[in-house]
């Protein structure tokens, strides 16, 4: 397994399935700021949901598309980012991002972005990088500000999240445009 730096005491790694049981007990703490925007945090509330999110993204990996990487912080799970789609054939890809609030603060997940974008572009050959966010998510927003990404436009109303239609941001970078 490989681990990156982020800063002292913070690493990227792999989140696999059989981490499920502190992946569930991060969610457990994560789950007032990171529930309102990834659905997936709703649905991940006892060890069977939580293997059921990583083994997703796993098999997706073996696919070649979708995978998702942790942030540790002192060796405890904060947060994390992903691929929530990856289309090598198409060139590309969009990243998305998570954080409790033992990790705020520190540019963790500017950094740990900024490794899947450099990634995605000069390894993999992707065109095209994305971020999409709700409107209503000001830290994601900010996220892809920072990140120097454009914002392409909204697709109204665009998917349901307990009975609400959300729209939602496009945010994206292109590969000419990346600074690294």
């Amino acid at each position: 397994m490989f681990a990156l730096p982020l800063d002292d005491g913070a690493q990227l790694r792999p989140l696999e399935p059989w981490q499920a049981p502190e992946f569930l007990a991060h969610m457990e703490r994560a789950r007032p700021t990171v529930d309102p925007w990834i659905p997936w945090a709703t649905r991940s509330t006892d060890l069977v949901t939580a293997l059921t999110v990583l083994q997703g993204y796993a098999d997706g990996q073996a696919k070649d598309g979708a995978r998702i990487y942790g942030i540790w912080l002192d060796g405890v799970l904060v947060g994390g980012v992903m691929f929530t789609q990856f289309d090598a054939a198409l060139g590309v890809c969009e990243i998305g991002c998570w954080l409790e609030s033992a990790g705020e603060g520190r540019g963790l997940v500017h950094r740990a972005s900024r490794l899947l974008i450099d990634w995605a572009f000069r390894e993999r050959g992707m065109s095209r990088v994305e971020w999409r966010t709700t409107p209503a998510n000001k830290r994601s927003v900010a996220a892809a500000r920072r990140l120097g990404m454009s914002r392409d436009g909204v697709l109204r109303q665009q998917f349901p999240y307990r009975g609400v239609r959300q729209d939602t941001e496009i945010w994206s970078v292109l590969a000419e445009e990346w600074d690294g």
